[in-house]
């Protein structure tokens, strides 16, 4: 079985009092490491602090990263940096950086390499547009994604990925997909990973839902077949709500 994983993208919240609130809430009260996997991926400025207190059940992660070692990328932060300083998962592609900052399937790509090569462990996000969804493109447009990004990755190293599958429409809307379409997008993601690999690399991979999970509605999604945990924005910011998530993956 593919232990679950759930990890909390904080995005531009929380000052550092706010995190440390946070992380001194919840360090002690995370699920056995052998059950699932649980992350925090917060904004660069509170890392080393989250780092500090994250306790032997949870891990820190960055949001964002750049593909270069060093140079003049101002504004930006390397995964050597990131490894200096504890963290050991790192987002890649979430919607919000292709929309907002245009982030490429060929940066994203490039980002990934580098994860693996400095031995981060990457979630990378794929997700629909509506219109994409409405039209018909979920497939082709995914599967583009999945074709581009992970172009020149070994087997060993999809296997340790992390992939999170973020409808667009359904990120911060309050709008969710249903338990079987977010399974099943899932389970198409899983038959690209077979396509473009082996059918041992796709039974490895795990694939996260993300957009709009809540307490609410973790239990129907972690029970679907092909969904392996979540990646959890806004829900992610409250300490029991957190704790709460967690442990719906190991019942």
């Amino acid at each position: 079985m593919r232990k679950p994983i759930i990890a909390g993208n904080w995005k531009m919240f929380k000052t550092r009092d706010e995190a440390l609130q946070f992380i001194l809430a919840v360090y002690d009260k995370m699920p056995s490491q052998e059950k699932v996997d649980s992350v925090i991926c917060s904004q660069f400025t509170v890392l080393r602090c989250l780092v500090k207190r994250q306790g032997e059940n949870l891990r820190i992660g960055a949001q964002n990263m750049h593909f270069e070692d060093s140079g003049a990328f101002t504004g930006e932060v390397s995964a050597d940096m990131l490894k200096s300083i504890g963290v050991t998962y790192v987002i890649i592609g979430h919607s919000e950086r292709r929309a907002m900052f245009n982030e490429t399937d060929e940066s994203v790509n490039k980002k990934l390499h580098k994860a693996f090569e400095k031995e981060l462990t990457p979630i990378l996000c794929v997700g629909e547009s509506l219109e994409q969804r409405e039209n018909g493109k979920v497939e082709e447009f995914i599967g583009n994604q999945l074709k581009l990004d992970l172009a020149g990755l070994t087997k060993e190293q999809v296997k340790e990925l992390v992939i999170a599958y973020e409808p667009i429409w359904a990120i911060g809307t309050g709008k969710t997909a249903t338990s079987q379409v977010a399974d099943e997008t899932c389970g198409f993601i899983r038959s690209m990973i077979k396509e473009l690999y082996d059918q041992e690399t796709a039974d490895a991979i795990r694939i996260q839902y993300g957009g709009s999970v809540k307490t609410s509605n973790i239990d129907e999604l972690m029970s679907m077949p092909n969904i392996d945990g979540a990646l959890i924005g806004g829900a992610s910011l409250k300490a029991d709500d957190f704790v709460k998530l967690v442990n719906a993956a190991v019942k």
